[in-house]
């Protein structure tokens, strides 16, 4: 089965943290929309996504069942329901859908606050795993991604995030760059 990852998912190393996957598959899925919102974090907010017109673009993942167990754990907070592989768009055309595929919505978006900010920590960790498939699919997550207006922290010396991983100097003034229409908030 597959899990479609549209935050830190999208970052192997991160993924790493929580458990052994199969390949990763970089998508588009229609019918998705992805906020920065509030999840049950006392310190940050999180990626969610809902069931909405638009497009989030991300990574299938493959799992077995044992580690969906472990990624429902990591995932706690929101719903995981089964994706209509019609509406994955695969970025990869020599790979094929042959399994179930989940990903982890929400019903309701509760926008970020001063109290549960946006960690930078977190964005860079999304943002360097999108960088490893091109700097055009990480510019596509943050465009395609609502809420970026709402307060942002820069932890990157104290990370708040704690699933932090795979993000160098490098990617770092790469997100910088890609970030500067997007100030910091609060």
């Amino acid at each position: 089965m597959y899990i479609f990852g549209y935050g830190s998912l999208i970052n192997g190393e991160s993924r790493k943290v929580t458990g052994d996957t199969g390949q990763a598959v970089p998508a588009v899925v229609s019918g998705l929309q992805r906020h920065w919102g509030k999840t049950g974090s006392p310190n940050m907010s999180h990626l969610v996504v809902k069931e909405a017109e638009g497009e989030c673009n991300g990574v299938l993942i493959h799992i077995d069942s044992e580690t969906l167990t472990v990624f429902d754990i990591r995932e706690a907070g929101y719903q995981r329901v089964e994706l209509d592989s019609q509406r994955i768009q695969l970025l990869d055309q020599t790979f094929t859908i042959d399994e179930p595929v989940y990903v982890y919505v929400t019903d309701e978006v509760i926008s970020p606050c001063y109290i549960q900010p946006i960690a930078q920590s977190y964005v860079d960790t999304v943002l360097a795993g999108c960088l490893r498939y091109s700097t055009e699919f990480a510019q596509t997550f943050i465009v395609s991604t609502q809420g970026w207006e709402n307060p942002r922290i820069d932890d990157r010396r104290a990370p708040v995030y704690q699933r932090v991983a795979g993000v160098d100097d490098n990617a770092r003034v790469e997100i910088d760059r890609m970030l500067l229409g997007y100030p910091m908030v609060g």
